[in-house]
């Protein structure tokens, strides 16, 4: 019994650092071997623990918002570094009037489209729409 008891507490250790990693590092590879834990264990836990397995995501997106936080933050230096790339990054990414676009132009004002044309047409605009919606959750 001690020693199953004992291989409970040094699971639950485990699972708490692996927890405190990803918090700083969303990386799952990186978490488990900075704690000693196998992949093959970590996977398992989450495959059999509904708590460990939505404490995990927790704590991968706490990991994730710290990393784009540091990102924005050495974008932001570069940018008062007057680096050319992230002010163009930037201003794509959060100014309507650099954003990409999609442009359609024809010399062919006097005929009819094909039905092939109006297909191709239709999908570009809706990956335009798709493509604006994303950006506008970012």
């Amino acid at each position: 019994m001690e020693a199953n008891s004992n291989l409970t507490k040094r699971k639950g250790k485990e699972q708490a650092a692996i927890l405190e990693q990803l918090k700083k590092t969303p990386i799952i590879q990186v978490a488990c071997e900075r704690v000693g834990v196998a992949r093959a264990s970590f996977y398992r836990w989450r495959k059999e623990d509904e708590e460990f397995n939505n404490s995990v995501e927790t704590a991968v997106e706490q990991g994730l918002n710290l990393v784009n936080d540091m990102a924005e933050s050495q974008l932001l230096s570069a940018i008062k570094d007057k680096n050319m790339s992230a002010i163009m990054f930037w201003l794509r990414s959060h100014h309507n009037a650099y954003r990409n676009k999609v442009e359609v132009t024809t010399k062919h004002l006097d005929r009819e489209l094909t039905p092939e044309e109006k297909e191709l047409i239709k999908q570009a605009i809706l990956m335009a729409q798709v493509n604006e919606r994303n950006q506008n959750e970012s």
